[in-house]
C-alpha cells in the first residue's frame, strides 16, 4: 500500500473518532507499564542454538540496558502442510497449547518466564487469532471452525497468505477453544499479556471477551498490531501500532515529508487515543526487518534521531532483536538467520534512552506521562520541538529532521536554566532563543 495514502487514511480515521476522549473500558492501568520499554524476542535467530535456554543467557545483558517487558514472536509449533521456506513462518501454528521444538520443550519455556519474573522483566506472548496453519488439529477435526468458499473448501485470509487457513469467528464452539488456549498461557506458563498479530481480523467482541477472562485469572497487558479500529481500545487493548508515526518516520528521513507533518500528527493522535491507552513506537520490528528492510536502509543517517523521537513521543518505545547490536540485515523469515551480537556499540545508546525516559516521569507511557505540546520556531519544515510536562518535570525535545545544519530559533513558554541530557551542558532557554543544529541534530533539554 503506499504509504501517502496510510498517512492520508490514518489521519482521515483519527480525524473521524469523537473529539472528546473517553477512558478505555479495561481493567486498573497497569503500574509497571508506567515507564517501561518493550523488547521483542526472535528466539530462532538470536543465538546459534535458536533455543529458550541459549536466550536466557541474555537476560543480565538485557537487564542492565533497561528493558522491562519481553514480548516473545510465537513460540507454537509451527505447521508443515504449505510451510513457506524450510522452517516456516512463526505465524503458521500447528497447536496453541504446545512448544515449537525448535526452541526446547514447556519446562524449558516455564523455567525462562520465571528467571525472567525474577529478575524482575514482565513477558508477553505473540498470538495468532485470525488463522491457523493447514495442520492444525482444529482443521482435521472441526473444518466448520473455519472460513469455507462456495464450494465448501477452506481458504486463506488473504491469497498471498498461501501457509494459513482463516477461522470462522461465527462458530461458538472455535470461539470458546481460541480463548481457553488463550487462558492456557497465563494459568500454566504466568505470561503477563499477548500481542495479538492481525488483531483487525477478529472481532472486536471476542477481544473484549477474552480481555475480561485473562483479567480474571491475573492482571495482562494487551498489545493490538493494528491502528485502523481505533474502538479495539475500548475494552480490549492497552496499546496499539504506532504505524502511522513510523511511516511518517521513513518519509520525513528519505526526504518525502517534512517536521510539520510530524506537527501534525502528533497533534491529531493526542485527542484520539482513550485516556490510559497509547501507541507502540519503533524504528523496527521483525516485519519491517525482513520485508521492508532495517532502519539503516530506511531512515539512513536518521537512525538515531528516529530512535530517540520513539522515545520521547507519548507512547511505549520497542527495541527489536539485534537493534543493540546495529543490526544492518534484513534477517530471514523462514530460515535460520543468526544475529551478529560481536558489536554492541548501539546498546549504550539504547541504555540512555531507556534511562532518560525512566528518570523523567513527562516521558513516561500514556496517562502516566506528561501531554505534548508543539512549540513554535522559524523552520516549521525542518525542526519539531515540543514539550511534555508532568508535575515538577519539564522535557523540551528539539528535532532537526533534515540533512542539512539549522538554527533554530524557539518560543519557549517557560523561560529558565535548562540541561541539555546528552550532552550534559547547561543553557538559559527563553522565547526567541536560537539553537544550532546539526543535521539530523537532536537536543533534549531537562528544566533544572
Amino acid at each position: 500500500m503506499n504509504k501517502l495514502f496510510v498517512i492520508i487514511l490514518t489521519l482521515i480515521i483519527f480525524a473521524c473518532q469523537p473529539t472528546a476522549k473517553k477512558p478505555a473500558e479495561i481493567a486498573q492501568p497497569l503500574a509497571w507499564v508506567n515507564d517501561a520499554v518493550m523488547y521483542e524476542v526472535n528466539v530462532r535467530q538470536y543465538t546459534p542454538e535458536g533455543t529458550f535456554k541459549a536466550f536466557e543467557a541474555h537476560l543480565p545483558r538485557l537487564k542492565e540496558m533497561g528493558v522491562e517487558i519481553l514480548w516473545f514472536m510465537p513460540i507454537y509449533p509451527i505447521s508443515e502442510k504449505n510451510r513457506k521456506g524450510k522452517l516456516g513462518s512463526y505465524y503458521s501454528i500447528r497447536d496453541y497449547k504446545a512448544i515449537n521444538p525448535e526452541f526446547g520443550n514447556m519446562d524449558d519455556f516455564k523455567a525462562l518466564v520465571n528467571h525472567a519474573h525474577e529478575m524482575g522483566f514482565k513477558v508477553m506472548l505473540d498470538w495468532v487469532g485470525n488463522h491457523t496453519g493447514w495442520d492444525n488439529q482444529w482443521i482435521i477435526d472441526h473444518k466448520d471452525w473455519y472460513t469455507q468458499d462456495s464450494l465448501g473448501n477452506v481458504i486463506p485470509p488473504d491469497p498471498e497468505w498461501k501457509d494459513v487457513a482463516d477461522l470462522n469467528y461465527n462458530n461458538k464452539e472455535m470461539r470458546h477453544a481460541m480463548l481457553d488456549a488463550l487462558k492456557f498461557w497465563v494459568k500454566n506458563a504466568n505470561v503477563d499479556g499477548y500481542r495479538c498479530d492481525y488483531a483487525g481480523g477478529v472481532p472486536t467482541d471476542f477481544w473484549e471477551t477474552a480481555r475480561l477472562a485473562l483479567d480474571s485469572i491475573k492482571p495482562v497487558f494487551m498489545l493490538d498490531e493494528n491502528q485502523d479500529q481505533m474502538n479495539l481500545l475500548n475494552k480490549a487493548f492497552n496499546m496499539n501500532y504506532g504505524w502511522s508515526f513510523h511511516h511518517l518516520m521513513n518519509d520525513v528521513a528519505q526526504g518525502k515529508k517534512t517536521a510539520h507533518s510530524m506537527d501534525s500528527l502528533l497533534t491529531v493522535m493526542a485527542s484520539t487515543y482513550p485516556t490510559n491507552t497509547y501507541a507502540l513506537e519503533f524504528t523496527s520490528n521483525h516485519d519491517e526487518n525482513s520485508h521492508n528492510g532495517t532502519e539503516y536502509e530506511r531512515l539512513g543517517e536518521a537512525v538515531k534521531t528516529m530512535a530517540v523521537l520513539t522515545f520521547t513521543v507519548p507512547g511505549m518505545p520497542l527495541i527489536y532483536t539485534g537493534q543493540e547490536a546495529g543490526l544492518n540485515k534484513r534477517l530471514l523469515f523462514f530460515e535460520k538467520d543468526q544475529v551478529d551480537w560481536s558489536n554492541l556499540d548501539m546498546q549504550q545508546f539504547y541504555h540512555q534512552l531507556i534511562q532518560l525516559k525512566k528518570e523523567q516521569p513527562a516521558l513516561w507511557n500514556g496517562a502516566a506521562g506528561g501531554p505534548l505540546t508543539i512549540v513554535s520556531t522559524n523552520l516549521p519544515k525542518q525542526v519539531l520541538a515540543f514539550t511534555r510536562e508532568k508535575d515538577n518535570d519539564q522535557v523540551l525535545a528539539v528535532f532537526n529532521l533534515s540533512a542539512q545544519p539549522v538554527d533554530a530559533v524557539l518560543q519557549v513558554a517557560n523561560a529558565g536554566d535548562y540541561k541539555e541530557y546528552f550532552s550534559g551542558e547547561t543553557k538559559k532557554l527563553e522565547k526567541g532563543t536560537s539553537l544550532h543544529m546539526d543535521k539530523w541534530g537532536v537536543q533534549i533539554y531537562i528544566r533544572n
